[in-house]
């Protein structure tokens, strides 16, 4: 049998003043080499680079996305440490976009009416999609000839009923303006779900599923036959769990009462984002490091941040078992939910009763890595997958693309 020829995928993902990126060889899913400019518009900023033939890494002012753009494309095809050997031999291009409304339930090739489409949810997402859209601009003037694939944060989730996304808020502001539960981090959830049917040798429409994408950012979905139903975040990721520096659910009365205060909406806007959450509420940091650190020291705000923090996911666990009645798997991902040995134990120390009972010692044995750590008797399997939204993005371009 001939072997399947290998088509390379660039990976983007633009971010207000960061573009990451990442090239892919697929379909055999291996990863070539990736990269990272931060700090875009600012003083100094960095391009990081690492591939098979070496790391580059330059400091100066990146002005732009253009700018930075530019620059990607020539560490691309660095003469010496480069990923590519010309910048032609990128055939597909899938972009990271945080929302598609209600526009979109899968990934789509891109066009004009793709990006008109995008244009009109800015105002769902005026800190990402501008930067998004620049991304695909400039891909286009780099790669004029190369098709592009747009992998919507928000479009697994357009699966979920009115029951779950609708908010019990007068029905004209969904009406006008379309205010709803979107939901984010759908890249991830989709992935880890697709993995995790993998390892428990499971069809997705037997398989209900709990995906826990646990980090700076952090958000729960409730998947039943390999749909999204419900999940915590909303219409902005403010809502559901508290993160690193988010708040999560609370009180709405409150932004009024602090209103009263003389508190101006921008500050209110930029402590639920900013300043709240672990960092918030701890007042030493948004690290779940620094916390445990703090922890084993006696430092009380450390610790009552650390229980809040498990108690809101055990919460939100609690509430999607009853919605999906049966669960076959948990799966935690995610920077704390792979790597956060002690916060899987939190959370999961009170779950016994709905049927999840972890193995501590598989749980502390490779903290990180991918597999089981429930006991064999678990009605409800707990595994742990390294989330890979970039994969997943070139998945979706390479099957679109070249089905």
């Amino acid at each position: 049998m001939d072997a399947i020829e290998q088509k390379k995928v660039l990976v983007l993902n633009s971010g207000s003043s960061s573009l990451k990126y990442e090239v892919f060889s697929m379909p055999a899913k291996e990863s070539l080499g990736k990269g990272a400019v931060e700090r875009i518009g600012e003083a100094k900023g960095t391009l990081s680079q690492s591939s098979p033939r070496g790391t580059i890494k330059i400091e100066e002012a990146f002005a732009d996305h253009k700018h930075a753009m530019l620059r990607v494309g020539q560490a691309l095809v660095d003469p010496a440490k480069g990923i590519l050997r010309r910048i032609d031999d990128i055939e597909a291009i899938g972009h990271r976009v945080v929302h598609g409304g209600e526009r979109f339930a899968s990934s789509v090739k891109i066009d004009e009416d793709v990006i008109k489409a995008l244009e009109d949810n800015i105002e769902l997402a005026p800190l990402h999609n501008p930067a998004n859209l620049t991304g695909i601009r400039e891909s286009e003037l780099l790669w004029p000839n190369v098709p592009q694939v747009g992998v919507f944060d928000t479009a697994f989730h357009q699966t979920m009923s009115p029951t779950a996304y609708l908010y019990g808020l007068p029905r004209e502001l969904y009406d006008k303006y379309r205010i709803r539960r979107y939901g984010f981090h759908g890249t991830s959830h989709r992935y880890v779900a697709a993995r995790a049917l993998e390892l428990l040798g499971r069809k997705a429409e037997n398989t209900n599923l709990i995906t826990c994408h646990l980090g700076n950012g952090a958000s729960i979905t409730a998947i039943e036959g390999g749909r999204s139903i419900d999940t915590s975040m909303g219409f902005t990721p403010l809502e559901g769990l508290m993160m690193g520096t988010r708040s999560g659910d609370f009180d709405p009365a409150i932004l009024g009462f602090l209103l009263d205060r003389g508190y101006s909406p921008k500050e209110l806007t930029d402590m639920i984002n900013k300043k709240s959450g672990l960092l918030g509420l701890s007042g030493i940091s948004n690290d779940l490091r620094d916390l445990e650190a703090a922890s084993d020291k006696g430092i009380r705000n450390a610790i009552e941040a650390l229980d809040v923090y498990a108690h809101r996911v055990r919460q939100y666990v609690g509430a999607y078992m009853a919605e999906l009645v049966k669960v076959d798997a948990i799966v935690f991902t995610g920077g704390v939910g792979q790597h956060g040995v002690r916060m899987r134990e939190r959370i999961c120390h009170r779950l016994e009763n709905i049927g999840i009972m972890m193995d501590y010692d598989a749980n502390r044995a490779d903290g990180s890595a991918e597999g089981l750590v429930s006991q064999a008797f678990s009605p409800t399997a707990i595994l742990v997958i390294p989330t890979n939204e970039e994969l997943q993005i070139a998945m979706d371009a390479y099957g679109l693309l070249f089905p």
